[in-house]
């Protein structure tokens, strides 16, 4: 069994791959700003990655995450309504790291210093179309599917 994460920006969906076989397809939500690696650019990144880490075992569903820690609080619209600027990190994190030295490792290309994740998100929030700050964002319970059936250092493949 090879699994695999494959992300198209172009067409806003994510496939989990054994080998050919398409075992879970979701759709996402990709960087609003588009594809890019550099720091701070708000793009998400291209090329090879691993699932470097998994965040949130067991946590509720709507949990908020900030700094990859849980906050305690669940999302509801009213947070929402209380924090309008939030960037929300919701239910479980794969957090990534790049495979390619200068194009999305180390230096100011580096996915994970970036705090490049696939994540949960608001229901409320787009998925389908370019909306996030770089990560990959899905809808909770694709989020909490996905998580359950991707073991740490499963490759990951974002493309345009």
């Amino acid at each position: 069994m090879a699994l695999s994460i494959h992300v198209s920006i172009s067409k806003q969906q994510l496939q989990l791959l054994d080998d050919d076989k398409i075992l879970f397809e979701c759709a996402i939500s990709t960087g609003k700003e588009g594809a890019g690696e550099q720091n701070g650019s708000l793009k998400t990144p291209r090329g090879r990655h691993i699932v470097r880490a998994k965040i949130g075992n067991n946590a509720p569903i709507n949990s908020v995450f900030v700094g990859r820690r849980p906050t305690g609080e669940i999302y509801s619209p009213e947070l929402a309504a209380k924090y309008p600027n939030r960037d929300w990190i919701l239910t479980r994190i794969l957090w990534l790291s790049g495979c390619e030295p200068g194009k999305n490792r180390l230096g100011p290309v580096d996915t994970m210093r970036r705090y490049i994740y696939i994540h949960g998100t608001p229901p409320s929030r787009p998925v389908g179309t370019p909306y996030s700050h770089g990560c990959v964002t899905l809808h909770n319970e694709a989020m909490l599917k996905l998580f359950d059936l991707v073991p740490c250092y499963t490759p990951v493949v974002i493309e345009e």
